[in-house]
């Protein structure tokens, strides 16, 4: 296949520096785009009088029947020598419809193509993230309703700290994928410029209506400057970051799952399908869902910083060196997408073991501050409540038992304040119900969270049926 730049050159492009060069074994994964683009451009070429309306229809119809070939298997990239996806499809064009097809490219540039095909790539891939964010979320939200009165320990420092219930801490990952899908929309904001018509970097002379094709094409509007269109990938830069965020909350989840899954603790159980053994210890359940999460964040910090890298010294306007986007944009949403399905599949058939949580939020003490607070509504400073609730704990120590089970008579011990309603006072439902301000682990205050996420999730998903 004769190479798209071929005139100018009097000798064979050496073959190490062809393989090196060569994009499509993996720029073909943009052959949508580039076909759907292509399609955009022809129209308005035939609009504009730049071709005749019966060439641009005949280049229509032909890459009309590439796109269905390759959707259906009937054409593939094996054994092609193109150099790239554009010239793939260009020589496939000429191939079928003759020399309509190298009018194709009339008034266009390799530079806005790609700089096209990867901004609508992002875009779908935005699209396609925000909704499998929405229906993690949906798994999240159904847990909390599950589990208002689940009674588990809150933790500083990994030390169990005050009592909370399960559905206030999965509704810190709520609020942590609520940002996650905000991001992202506002990421899909940005990008949302078409770069076609700013050729190799200066324009055209040829008269294109770039709000045609804008338009067809499903963006707001085209770029405002032709250097900055066919060099930008802050866009890219931004989705990746996006991903890296949301690849650090799923981490952070993963982590407390495993911990959750652990003998130790023993919160969860894992469902079978989302567990592995070991090869030489059969008593073994692994929790490798999670930890291959937690692994393959820093996979996805690399795609971004890889990108950021490859980026950072490159004068205007396009250079070879962007042609190394692509993979790290394809890794990073490949492996966020199953990290995200995964996630949610693991979270659905997970079994919480709520009696376990509320048997380790007693024997961690965490209703410590709560009865501090109880002896200062009967009148003791604060400062000396601590320092007798702080003698208490030593003592329940020593004798391994909870606040909880303390008899009135074990509570004079340390003061004659404790009267018969301290077990009452001090039992994790009550230390949980008392915390009622926005964003607390009380009943009331926890509702009111679910209906604010369930109202915003029901707004998010019927845009998604507008859209």
């Amino acid at each position: 296949m004769a190479q798209l730049w071929g005139g100018r050159f009097t000798k064979e492009e050496n073959d190490l520096v062809k393989k090196f060069n060569d994009s499509l074994p993996f720029d073909k994964r943009l052959w949508r785009e580039d076909i759907t683009g292509s399609i955009a451009h022809a129209h308005m070429l035939g609009a504009q009088g730049i071709l005749t309306e019966d060439e641009a229809e005949h280049i229509v119809t032909g890459l009309k029947s590439i796109y269905q070939d390759l959707e259906t298997g009937g054409l593939t990239f094996d054994g092609s020598s193109a150099e790239d996806i554009h010239s793939f499809v260009e020589a496939e064009l000429t191939a079928r419809i003759g020399d309509d097809g190298k009018r194709l490219h009339t008034g266009r540039s390799r530079n806005d193509q790609v700089a096209l095909d990867v901004r609508l790539f992002v875009r779908t891939c935005a699209d396609d993230m925000r909704e499998r964010v929405l229906s993690l979320l949906d798994v999240v939200v159904r847990i909390m309703k599950d589990n208002l009165d689940t009674f588990m320990p809150g933790f500083t420092h990994l030390q169990k700290a005050q009592p909370v219930t399960l559905a206030h801490h999965m509704g810190a990952y709520a609020e942590m994928f609520r940002r996650d899908v905000k991001r992202i929309e506002d990421c899909r904001k940005r990008l949302n410029e078409c770069p076609l018509g700013a050729g190799a970097l200066a324009g055209t002379t040829y008269p294109l209506n770039r709000d045609m094709t804008a338009k067809e094409l499903g963006f707001d509007r085209p770029t405002g400057n032709s250097m900055d269109s066919v060099s930008d990938r802050d866009y890219a830069i931004e989705f990746l970051n996006d991903l890296s965020i949301l690849q650090m909350h799923l981490s952070r989840l993963a982590e407390e799952i495993i911990i959750w899954n652990s003998n130790e603790y023993r919160f969860v159980e894992i469902d079978d399908a989302y567990s592995t053994g070991s090869s030489i210890m059969p008593q073994k359940k692994n929790p490798d869902v999670a930890e291959l999460i937690r692994g393959k964040t820093g996979r996805v910090y690399g795609d971004l910083m890889s990108l950021m890298t490859v980026m950072k010294g490159i004068p205007l306007a396009y250079d070879k060196d962007m042609q190394e986007d692509k993979e790290p944009i394809f890794d990073a949403y490949d492996t966020v997408r199953m990290c995200v399905d995964l996630m949610a599949g693991m979270l659905n058939t997970m079994t919480f073991r709520k009696d376990v949580m509320e048997a380790s939020a007693k024997r961690g003490f965490t209703n410590a501050t709560d009865a501090a607070d109880y002896l200062v509504t009967k009148g003791v400073p604060f400062r000396d409540a601590h320092s007798i609730i702080g003698r208490m704990v030593l003592y329940c120590i020593e004798k391994g038992k909870a606040l909880d089970d303390l008899t009135l008579q074990e509570f004079h011990q340390f003061s004659d304040k404790f009267g018969e309603d301290v077990h009452d006072a001090i039992s994790m439902k009550t230390c949980v119900e008392r915390r009622l301000t926005k964003g607390a682990p009380g009943r009331a205050a926890m509702e009111e969270e679910i209906r604010d996420l369930s109202d915003w999730l029901k707004a998010e998903q019927q845009q998604n049926e507008n859209d």
